[in-house]
């Protein structure tokens, strides 16, 4: 694993505004003054709970806040880092074939002629388990692990070395998540990717991550490789997270 940077964020702050019915209030910080980075070819883990802040810092990272106070330094060292969604119902255009969806990305960019992009397409479809019969379908017409494949070949389309995973198997079944882990896994060393990869699994983060950071409102309270944070965890809070994972077993 190379240590050359692919991400570096420091003291990153994200603070939403209260506009509610008796105006502008003081809001309050979804994230807090959270610093970390992803090496080349490194798998990051991001755990904690839901709403703690994992989804807010991820689009924070590739500057998807609009009008939202974001303050700290935020360096990609890589071109057009992308993102697959929790809900690939939910971010894939329905009225459209998986054709032209991942086709799409390729026109706006504007370097390829149609048959390049149709060679492309087809391409990255047969990469990430797709058959290309599947091209003319519409997302409603697959199944959840089929639009899952689909939305990761749409981030991929445009060959990024740096993916935001935010949840990206916790709407599947169980079989269905180990499939797309595998994939996940073998697409980091087809396309030297590095993977800032969030959950609030941490069996799913164990198995594939390298390195794991624990969130707990908006803050990074603990960080280190899965072995040490699993096998020594020094938070009261990931103690507990962790505890609750082998009750479950």
């Amino acid at each position: 694993m190379s240590e050359e940077r692919v991400l570096e964020v420091e003291h990153l702050t994200v603070r939403y505004s209260d506009t509610g019915v008796f105006g502008r209030g003081p809001g309050y910080e979804a994230v807090h003054d959270v610093s970390f980075y992803v090496n080349q070819g490194e798998i990051v883990g991001l755990v904690g709970e839901s709403g703690c802040g994992k989804s807010t810092l991820s689009k924070a990272v590739l500057g998807m806040l609009p009008g939202h106070e974001v303050s700290g330094r935020i360096t990609h060292f890589t071109k057009r880092p992308q993102m697959v969604f929790q809900d690939p119902a939910s971010s894939l255009n329905p009225a459209r074939t998986v054709g032209w969806i991942l086709e799409e990305p390729l026109r706006i960019f504007g370097k390829y002629d149609a048959a390049e992009r149709k060679r492309r397409v087809l391409d990255m479809m047969e990469r990430v388990g797709l058959e290309k019969d599947y091209v003319n379908q519409k997302p409603r017409q697959l199944s959840g692990g089929q639009r899952q494949r689909v939305s990761i070949a749409l981030a991929l389309i445009q060959r990024p070395r740096f993916i935001i995973a935010d949840e990206p198997v916790s709407a599947l079944d169980v079989t269905i998540q180990a499939q797309i882990l595998d994939l996940l896994w073998d697409l980091r060393r087809e396309l030297d990717l590095s993977y800032l990869f969030i959950s609030h699994d941490l069996n799913v983060v164990y198995s594939l991550c390298d390195r794991v950071m624990v969130m707990e409102n908006g803050r990074i309270i603990e960080s280190g490789t899965v072995d040490q944070v699993y096998d020594h965890p020094r938070h009261e809070y990931t103690k507990k997270l962790l505890q609750a994972v082998r009750d479950e077993v």
